[in-house]
């Protein structure tokens, strides 16, 4: 199973016990299993606590960034991601406010402990990158991808299987995202 959620159609009209009907109770048996198979919901914090968060659907790849900008963000070498649909994101307590450049990239941090929590990215609103170490179990998290390698500090090194010297052109996303559906790691 790929661990990406399949949501079976709005309106079912089938008659009970048609092969219509049986694909049905597939999809959602599909949806079922993606959902307990990536062990959703999870819940994150920030340091302090004040900011809770809540992931209901599972990653769509997960990332190391080495630019300069993380770097300096993070107070380390790289930050650490994952991006999720929107949807599938809330916040469940607190209220985030804008850090970091203030600039088209919209960084959220915890005004009280300024822990960087999630990034909602110029021009992909259905998208949020949630920084990976903010959640309550993030010990499975691994990063698929990384980016900026040509700016990383030369002991930086993730293991990911996709490494990009700066950040890769939008075409090279789909095949490793479907990648990372098949092989990806999990909780």
């Amino acid at each position: 199973m790929n661990g990406r959620r399949v949501r079976p159609r709005a309106a079912h009209t089938a008659e009970p016990g048609t092969s219509s009907d049986a694909s049905h109770r597939d999809a959602c048996a599909v949806e079922f299993h993606a959902m307990s198979d990536w062990n959703l919901p999870w819940t994150a914090a920030c340091r302090c606590e004040r900011i809770h968060m809540r992931v209901t659907a599972p990653p769509i790849v997960t990332m190391a960034c080495h630019c300069r900008g993380c770097q300096r963000m993070t107070a380390s070498a790289f930050s650490l991601s994952m991006l999720v649909p929107s949807a599938g994101f809330e916040i469940v307590t607190g209220e985030p406010v804008i850090g970091g450049l203030h600039g088209p990239d919209r960084h959220f941090h915890c005004a009280y402990c300024k822990s960087w929590l999630f990034t909602r990215p110029s021009g992909m609103d259905g998208f949020v990158n949630i920084r990976a170490t903010m959640l309550d179990d993030h010990g499975w998290y691994v990063p698929f991808v990384e980016t900026c390698t040509a700016e990383a500090l030369p002991w930086a090194k993730t293991g990911a299987a996709h490494s990009f010297a700066n950040i890769p052109a939008p075409e090279t996303w789909g095949p490793i995202v479907a990648e990372f559906a098949r092989v990806g790691p999990h909780p």
